[in-house]
């Protein structure tokens, strides 16, 4: 098996808000939108982001290990050069509706990360990451 992914895939409550929130409000472009059904962005040159309905994501893979109140156990995470653009990407993700969970602060791995949420609650983290499988990873 080769080491990649391909597909990230996360069930949502309702589709429609998530595609008001990545794409009116992030100004993602969406790869596939079924509506009602699932959302599809690309993510990376061979990485996409499906956010699928939850009942039909159910119905097909199983129930999923939490499903009472809390946080999901899994972060995405968006990298970006500087400091300065965390703190940019945390306010448009803001103004575009996204919960406000953490600003950025210096961390002691020696980066500078916040972050937001999602309109599932999914937690998306920004970082500067100035190591070097931080930097590997920005266009």
């Amino acid at each position: 098996m080769d080491q990649r992914i391909s597909f990230v895939t996360l069930a949502v409550a309702d589709v429609e808000a998530s595609r008001r929130f990545y794409v009116d409000g992030l100004g993602w472009e969406p790869e596939l939108l079924v509506p009602g059904e699932v959302l599809m962005l690309r993510a990376g040159e061979r990485l996409v982001l499906s956010l699928w309905d939850a009942a039909a994501f159910t119905a097909e893979v199983g129930e999923a290990p939490r499903s009472g109140p809390g946080v999901s156990p899994i972060t995405l995470a968006h990298n970006v050069a500087t400091p300065a653009e965390v703190d940019a990407v945390l306010a448009e993700a803001r103004a575009a509706g996204a919960d406000p969970v953490a600003d950025g602060v210096a961390r002691e791995w020696g980066g500078y990360s916040g972050y937001f949420a999602d309109p599932d609650g999914f937690r998306w983290e920004v970082a500067h990451n100035p190591g070097p499988i931080g930097l590997s990873v920005l266009p």
